[in-house]
């Protein structure tokens, strides 16, 4: 399975706000790697800066210091680089689904008649092609998930940044993503740096996982996850599995105690 992605790397990345009269540190000295190809998954307590990351990695911000590598190449500050999909699906509720993912297509460069009958192979492709005239607010918050997933994938950028993406959602419709994001992207292979709260979304999906701290946020850890791909359904059923969600925990609760 040969891997679209870039290499992604951040070195020393640290950046600080003001609140009043006085400097808040969020990010302390933070590296890490996502290889080409490689699932990485960020899970850390609230507010311990992941967001804030991602802003530094999309050239949205710049960090007080450190840079953000891309293939070996400092692109520190510098947009238009990622893909980017956040909490809440990024859709532009004025245009039917259809639209949304032919918007996409064009805006990296596929003539528009193309991108129509692109846009209706790959919503047929992700078993929607039946919503592709509706408008995204008549979809559920599952589909509306999908969609924003595939809008993200089809802005042919190498490196994509998910934010919590189905946070959002009850447990089946969850679960059910995650398989569905896993399939999707195993036929793909971009690079990919993911944010969640949960333990077992991290260990079902990823290749490695960096545990932060609370804020400022340091890497604790960076761990492997060791099951082979394609990920098997019942994965979190093994002993491996379990054992490295203790360990997950253990740390952020260590992490957690150490600032109080």
């Amino acid at each position: 399975m040969s891997a679209h992605g870039s290499m992604l790397e951040l070195k020393g990345i640290s950046k600080s706000y003001m609140r009043g009269k006085e400097r808040h540190l969020v990010l302390n000295d933070i590296s890490l790697t996502v290889g080409a190809g490689e699932f990485v998954s960020l899970i850390g307590p609230s507010g311990s800066g992941k967001s804030t990351l991602f802003r530094m990695i999309g050239g949205v911000e710049k960090p007080d210091q450190g840079r953000v590598l891309f293939d070996g190449e400092d692109r520190t500050g510098q947009k238009g680089l990622i893909s980017y999909m956040p909490q809440q699906a990024a859709l532009f509720p004025w245009l039917k689904v259809e639209d949304n993912i032919r918007f996409a297509l064009v805006s990296t460069g596929t003539p528009r008649r193309e991108a129509k009958a692109q846009a209706a192979q790959w919503l047929e492709r992700i078993q929607l092609g039946h919503v592709a005239k509706e408008y995204p607010h008549v979809l559920s918050g599952g589909m509306q998930q999908r969609v924003s997933f595939l809008r993200a994938l089809l802005m042919q950028r190498d490196v994509m940044c998910l934010d919590e993406p189905f946070a959002a959602l009850d447990a089946l419709t969850r679960a059910d993503m995650q398989r569905w994001l896993l399939e999707l992207w195993e036929a793909d292979r971009r690079s990919v740096l993911f944010v969640t709260h949960s333990i077992e979304e991290a260990l079902v999906l990823s290749d490695r996982i960096y545990v932060l701290s609370p804020a400022p946020a340091t890497v604790l850890r960076e761990l492997v996850v060791p099951f082979d791909r394609p990920r098997r359904a019942d994965v979190w059923t093994s002993p491996e599995f379990v054992e490295l969600k203790r360990e997950v925990l253990r740390l952020l609760e260590e992490g957690h105690s150490g600032t109080v």
